[in-house]
């Protein structure tokens, strides 16, 4: 059996595994990024914020293939309710490219969204500001990336059960989605800012002079995940809403700034409610 048909068979496997866990094919997928994995529980902490109901989580663990994240402030698991009166999948926590695993692996959870029919993705992450007009905090919609990873998740074999071999990345970001972010926010009082996210191999910071680099080929934001997962939803025909909270500035933006993981917790964590109050003003009205 070749490499692409094991591949497949294990989407197979876990696709069957989630349907034999759920009742139902959810509406919306959300990935939560680094520090966001308990963004649905501070939300349903909230009064005045629309709760879930019922729900099952699934341990990564139990779904066949799917590999399992290395990285602090990473949950390992799927939550499956209804979120605003909608059937949800909450992906809490992901892996990245820079764990070793492969572009495949890293990938699989939306494979795995896409082949059990979920029609819209919702992506999340923890970011360094490299526009100066961002602040640490803001919460940035996501229009465009640029893929610095030095791979593309679609190499290899087409899926061609997913999508084409050639797929269009100009709509990646799905502007319906973009423009009912848009509306939320504004009906939340929420401040709600636009960029380009540049990914990064990582797990080293960006240098002060790859920034200049980047800053001058148009990126606002930069991080080291969401892109490979956002190609392969857009191969699939999934909708894509990307959402980023600028946790720090990227090096060399504050002179004096140092860097850390620490400081990308403790933001998120700080913000968790407002960008969770954004996803389920989204979701309410998909």
């Amino acid at each position: 059996m070749s490499e692409q048909a094991n591949r497949w068979a294990e989407l197979e496997r876990a696709a069957e595994v989630l349907g034999d866990r759920i009742e139902g094919v959810p509406e919306v997928a959300i990935t939560l990024g680094s520090g966001l994995s308990n963004a649905v529980s501070l939300a349903a902490q909230d009064d005045d914020a629309p709760s879930g109901s019922g729900g099952v989580a699934i341990p990564w663990q139990e779904i066949p293939g799917f590999p399992l994240p290395t990285v602090e402030g990473h949950a390992g698991d799927l939550w499956i309710g209804r979120l605003c009166g909608k059937l949800t999948l909450v992906q809490r926590g992901r892996t990245h490219f820079y764990e070793g695993y492969d572009m495949t692996s890293v990938t699989f959870a939306t494979r795995l969204f896409a082949l059990i029919g979920i029609p819209t993705m919702i992506a999340t992450n923890a970011s360094g500001a490299i526009n100066p007009a961002l602040d640490a905090g803001d919460l940035v919609l996501l229009r465009d990336h640029i893929n610095m990873l030095g791979v593309n998740p679609l190499r290899g074999t087409n899926f061609d059960r997913l999508g084409p071999r050639f797929p269009d990345m100009s709509r990646a970001y799905t502007p319906e989605l973009r423009e009912l972010a848009r509306r939320v926010a504004e009906a939340e009082g929420i401040r709600l800012k636009e960029g380009v996210y540049v990914a990064t191999l990582g797990p080293s910071y960006e240098t002060p002079a790859e920034i200049r680099a980047f800053q001058a080929m148009g990126a606002d934001l930069v991080g080291m995940s969401t892109v490979p997962e956002v190609i392969v939803a857009a191969h699939a025909g999934m909708r894509v809403l990307g959402v980023s909270l600028a946790t720090n500035l990227a090096a060399g933006v504050n002179p004096d700034a140092t860097l850390s993981h620490e400081e990308v917790i403790e933001t998120t964590q700080r913000k968790g409610k407002e960008m969770c109050r954004l996803l389920m003003g989204v979701i309410e009205r998909l």
